[in-house]
């Protein structure tokens, strides 16, 4: 069911060389941004009207507006399973009180007597936010996204997710149910690259934002790649990914049932156990075979994604050999199943984020801990983070010099001009002092 590498007895290649042994799902961006254009283009040039005919085309609906009604979010909220909003509020009170403690206070910097830096933080004016709605609705994501531009002060805040059409157009109920406890109220119903694009030019109903975030497809990521530089982004979202890192410690049942719960998202996820006992090896193996029978999503998502080749058990010598692997392969998710999982976590330079130990999987990440499941896929973790408050704010320096202070520097400034070949660089500081700078 899940194949097996064996990088024991050699040492390991450093870099690049190293990463080329670790599985990885093939997710071809470049080859769907050709695709995804000739739709942004046409959203920017009929607006409202190309996105109802492309709702019609991939999601088999025909709507007479994208906008969700005010009280179709209320009816949502009101129709929600007590159980299910009790989760949700419980997900959204945790989000923040990790959140909250992410803003950030201006901070000033006194480089010397009557001169002064201060970085002030500013958040982006309008975010739009994307919950996907293909295979599974995904109301934690509403949450993920919404609650760290919340907290960073965005001040307008726009959700799209696909119609539905076993919901008469509508988004799915759980998403709409979400906006209304999360308080946002501007909706539409627009799915996939269109929805990108709408945020991106914005439309008749919708206002174009400054910002897009959101896991999605590979349409939707091709999408943000198209728009990159007219708007900001979180990143590019591909496969999901789990790796575990495990030694024989590990219970290969806690071990199975993680690398299932990962593999149920798509045929495309990533199921990786990193570890440097054969003989866990052989009992996650095991262990999959009844876990998988038991569950749902079998033959469409879980069985296509541990036979797949982004799905592997990775046998390493030990566990400095297994850091070095999992770090190379820059997990979104990465479990630490070890002796000492704390210190070892410790020591992990690449993961979107870390779960340490038996009573942390992934699943409490995805909904519970606090923490956001917005993370860096396809080894995006070496260079990126994931979602946060600080995603959503710009650092701003204010430069607040004196003449005393100016004078100061003066002729290192002229200095550094004449060097660079900008006189007029310098030109504009001995403007200020009658064209004598000071120290010169």
């Amino acid at each position: 069911m899940i194949s097996r590498i064996d990088l024991r007895g050699d040492a390991l290649p450093e870099g690049p060389a190293l990463r080329a042994l670790l599985p990885r799902a093939d997710f071809d961006v470049a080859a769907a941004l050709e695709k995804v254009r000739p739709i942004c283009e046409d959203v920017h040039h009929r607006g409202d009207a190309a996105l109802i005919e492309y709702a019609e085309k991939f999601d088999g609906v025909r709507l007479d507006q994208v906008r969700v009604p005010a009280a179709a979010l209320k009816e949502a909220l009101a129709g929600l399973d007590p159980v299910v909003r009790e989760a949700l509020e419980e997900s959204i009170r945790r989000a923040r009180l990790v959140h909250s403690a992410q803003r950030r206070a201006p901070h000033t910097v006194q480089v010397v007597p009557g001169g002064k830096v201060t970085e002030k933080w500013v958040p982006v004016e309008r975010v739009g936010l994307y919950a996907p709605g293909g295979r599974s609705v995904y109301p934690s994501s509403v949450i993920m996204n919404a609650v760290p531009a919340q907290e960073a002060g965005v001040g307008s805040m726009a959700l799209a997710s696909p119609p539905q059409a076993d919901f008469g157009g509508l988004p799915h109920p759980t998403i709409l149910a979400a906006c209304a406890l999360l308080g946002i109220d501007e909706v539409y119903a627009v799915g996939g690259a269109q929805a990108v694009a709408m945020f991106a030019y914005g439309t008749e109903t919708c206002a174009p934002a400054n910002m897009v975030t959101g896991p999605g497809n590979i349409w939707v990521a091709a999408a943000k790649r198209y728009f990159t530089g007219r708007i900001g982004i979180d990143t590019e979202a591909g496969p999901t990914e789990i790796a575990v890192l495990a030694d024989d410690t590990a219970d290969p049942a806690h071990v199975a049932s993680d690398l299932i719960s990962q593999a149920e998202h798509d045929p495309l996820a990533a199921a990786v156990l990193v570890t440097d006992s054969e003989a866990l090896a052989d009992a996650v193996a095991k262990e999959l075979v009844p876990q998988v029978a038991a569950t749902k999503h079998v033959e469409d998502r879980i069985i296509p994604a541990l036979e797949g080749r982004q799905s592997a058990i990775v046998l390493v010598d030990g566990v400095e050999e297994g850091l070095r692997v999992v770090d190379a392969y820059g997990a979104e998710h990465l479990e630490i199943q070890t002796a000492d999982a704390p210190s070892v976590a410790e020591r992990v330079k690449n993961a979107g984020a870390i779960f340490v130990g038996p009573w942390a999987p992934v699943s409490l990440g995805d909904y519970c801990a606090g923490s956001n499941h917005v993370l860096p896929t396809g080894g995006c973790a070496c260079h990126s983070s994931g979602l946060s408050v600080q995603s959503f704010l710009r650092g701003i320096h204010i430069v607040d010099y004196t003449r005393e202070a100016l004078a100061d520097v003066a002729h290192h400034v002229v200095t550094l001009a004449e060097a660079e070949d900008l006189p007029a660089h310098g030109a504009a500081v001995k403007a200020r002092f009658g064209w004598k700078v000071p120290g010169q």
